[in-house]
Order: C-alpha cells, then structure tokens, then sequence
C-alpha cells in the first residue's frame, strides 16, 4: 500500500484496492475467475496502481499523515479468521472481498464490495476512471449508467 501510495505522488494514477482475507471464498475466487482476465489486467495496469491489501494482515500502512496497523493481529491465526487492520476499519470495509477505489490525491472514492465478474468490475474501473462518477449526484443517475454500460472485456 505504501508503495502504491509513493508512486502516485511521483506518476499520478487512482489506486485499486483488493481489500482480501486468507479465509475468504468469494477472495480466492476473484484470484481465480476475476484477476486473471487478460483485458482486467492490461486495463488496470494502464490506468490504475493495483494493490491486494489483507484486511487482517499485520503490514503497516501510512496513509493521509496517519499510520495504520493491526495491533491485535495473531501470527497463529493467519489462516482463519483474524483481527480487522486499522486501515481496513478507516476505510470503511466491512465485507470480504472489498475493492476500494482511490483518486489522485489517494481520496476514498467508493467502496465496492463482494464478488466482481471481469465484465462487472470493468463497470467500476471505467466509472472512476473517466470521473463519470462526478457527473452522478443520485441511484437513478447510476441506474441509468449501469443499464446502458457495454462491456469490452472478454468472458
């Protein structure tokens, strides 16, 4: 995360975050079904940092002159259930998997969480990525993006 956050201040691009736990189903499936379509890849790595954050881990994390951490994290459980990080808690995640998009300035834009199809995802990737999220002030301006969104990414 740090480093992703460093880059941005030297190259400018959003962050995505794979907020993931080692426990999680719906995780290893994105790993599987999700991340590895070559068009999510290629896109993502064009246009955004990629980071795959443990939201039970104990990696240390600097964010907005701040310093997160898992203080009650347990090296014996890192296979199964553990304490929530800081970072994850700040962030607002409370559901596994959680992908939380970052603007230039490292500003939370959305949390998006559960199970992502590469073509589901591809909705949120171009949404912040060409800021037509800003355009939209209510659930009906979405609807209406959702329902007329094309996607391009191959199945």
């Amino acid at each position: 995360m740090d480093e992703a956050l460093s880059l941005q201040e030297k190259a400018p691009k959003k962050i995505l975050i794979d907020m993931y736990t080692s426990w999680c189903g719906p995780c290893k499936m994105l790993d599987k079904n999700t991340f590895t379509n070559t068009d999510l890849i290629a896109f993502v790595n064009t246009h955004y940092y990629a980071v795959k954050f443990n939201a039970e881990g104990n990696e240390t994390v600097h964010y907005k002159d701040q310093v997160f951490s898992n203080p009650n994290y347990k090296p014996e459980m890192a296979k199964r259930r553990n304490s929530s990080h800081q970072f994850s808690q700040y962030l607002g995640v409370r559901a596994y998997p959680t992908m939380v998009f970052l603007g230039l300035e490292a500003e939370v834009l959305a949390p998006i969480p559960g199970y992502q199809t590469p073509q589901q995802l591809e909705l949120y990737l171009k949404l912040f990525k060409d800021d037509i999220y800003k355009e939209m002030n209510n659930q009906e301006a979405f609807n209406v993006y959702y329902k007329a969104f094309v996607p391009t990414f191959t199945p």
